[in-house]
């Protein structure tokens, strides 16, 4: 049946086709309006109130210091917002932690991938103390043959030199290797080291409407996946 539906659909040939699956965290297993909702108005409404700014002020201010860090390491990096912010980002992740929320179907789709014998590795750009933090609140990671945040390899997941180091410490073979992500530089990065099945989320934040991809195949949620 899953075969059936994937060729339908066009996304992969076949599961059997596929031997390891790498799964992006926030906006393909964990809802992105967490993080969303956290670095649009939940810091930039602590960062105004230390700083006697609006909440308006306070965003225009940080939309521009964060755009000059995206793509990069240090963008994904509470010890670098905490230093040029003066603030405890980790501890204010620690205070929102209640609004942590698995995508529906993803721990489904991660049970059904382990009973069919793939290989599961978790690939994420979050800071290693964010990702425990989503760990101990989420208990996904149970599920995982590896888990792996791209600060451990010192290049971030958009980024060829991520996915050669990746192949340094874990099984990469790119014609039966499965990525699954919301971000598109992350998914172009993996195409172009060579990964034949990548396949984009349509839909991260649940707060949001799907957005139109043509450059991936791509699912609104990871049901449609389900082997």
């Amino acid at each position: 049946m899953i075969a059936a539906m994937l060729q339908k659909t066009g996304i992969i040939a076949d599961w059997n086709a596929v031997e390891s699956v790498f799964m992006d965290m926030d906006g393909t297993l964990l809802d992105l309006h967490f993080d969303n909702r956290f670095w649009r108005e939940c810091l930039p409404q602590r960062y105004g109130d230390r700083r006697g700014l609006s909440l308006e002020q306070a965003q225009a201010e940080l939309r521009t210091r964060f755009r000059a860090m995206q793509g990069t390491l240090q963008w994904y990096s509470l010890e670098h917002w905490s230093r040029e912010l003066g603030l405890d980002i980790l501890a204010l992740h620690r205070a929102e932690r209640h609004a942590i929320r698995v995508l529906p179907q993803a721990e489904a789709f991660l049970r059904r991938v382990r009973r069919i014998g793939k290989r599961l590795v978790l690939v994420t750009n979050a800071h290693p103390d964010t990702l425990a933090l989503k760990m101990e609140q989420t208990r996904l990671d149970g599920h995982f043959d590896r888990i792996v945040s791209s600060h451990t390899l010192g290049a971030p997941k958009e980024t060829a030199g991520f996915w050669q180091a990746l192949a340094r410490v874990e099984t990469l073979v790119p014609d039966t290797s499965l990525l699954a992500d919301d971000s598109l530089p992350v998914l172009h990065a993996a195409r172009a080291y060579g990964l034949r099945h990548v396949i984009a989320m349509r839909r991260p934040d649940s707060h949001e409407p799907a957005r139109e991809i043509d450059e991936f195949p791509s699912v609104d949620s990871l049901a449609e996946l389900m082997p």
